[in-house]
């Protein structure tokens, strides 16, 4: 139950972070309203930064497509992932309420619909299903990939360093690979905040684009698989 509390509340702690900072980016009125992509991705990258510090040396993931990975290569037993997953989700679903609570004032400010939806999910820039698929796969295979490549080589002294690895990572991912999709690369930061979105009483909000729903879930699921094969014939 301890493992299932730790990915809770550090997934908690992940949307909280990651979603307040976009709404306070593009949400009306905030201090930090119009500062731009780069303060979305370098906070994002310290939304993931912080929950690993906090809770990795445990075994805390944060993320299903991380998890299912992990599971294919034989590193975390399958009669696990259920629960993972669960606290996972429920965890994304209360992070996203704490940052409504946090910014509501400014969603019942803000007159467009999409940018209300936009703090809670991702969206693509050109709506390609196909291509907007395949970008969230190469994200996600990079974001897993990379973590067990630094698994790999980060040990003992070097543990820590590894974990701020991490948060490069998501860095650059979304630097680099952020603009066409939003980089989800996580189910959970996704799919737990598009839900809240569509059952809190947000003033003035449009439907959740659940025929885009899936592209954020499916594509890191595939492209974390991915990247744990490719990790565990490398290293």
């Amino acid at each position: 139950m301890q493992n299932y509390l730790y990915e809770f509340l550090g997934t908690a702690l992940l949307v909280l972070l990651g979603d307040a900072v976009v709404a306070n980016v593009i949400l009306n009125k905030t201090k930090g309203q119009g500062s731009g992509w780069v303060v979305i991705t370098l906070g994002w990258a310290c939304a993931v930064l912080i929950p690993a510090l906090i809770f990795t040396a445990s075994g805390a993931m944060f993320n299903p497509a991380l998890v299912l990975g992990l599971a294919a290569i034989g590193r975390l037993e399958w009669a696990l992932v259920p629960g993972y997953i669960l606290a996972e989700m429920l965890g994304g679903f209360v992070g996203a309420i704490l940052v409504y609570i946090m910014y509501k004032d400014h969603f019942d400010d803000t007159e467009s619909p999409d940018v209300k939806l936009g703090v809670f999910c991702t969206g693509p820039a050109i709506r390609s299903y196909g291509t907007n698929f395949i970008g969230e796969v190469i994200a996600t295979f990079v974001l897993v990939f990379g973590i067990l490549g630094i698994a790999n080589t980060a040990v003992g002294d070097a543990a820590a360093l590894g974990t701020f690895g991490v948060g490069a990572i998501i860095f650059a991912c979304g630097a680099s690979l952020g603009g066409t999709t939003g980089y989800s690369m996580n189910p959970a930061r996704d799919l737990s905040p598009r839900i809240a979105h569509a059952v809190l009483p947000i003033k003035g909000k449009r439907d959740s684009d659940w025929s885009y729903s899936w592209i954020p879930v499916f594509g890191p699921i595939c492209g974390g698989l991915l990247g744990a094969f490719l990790a565990a014939a490398i290293f």
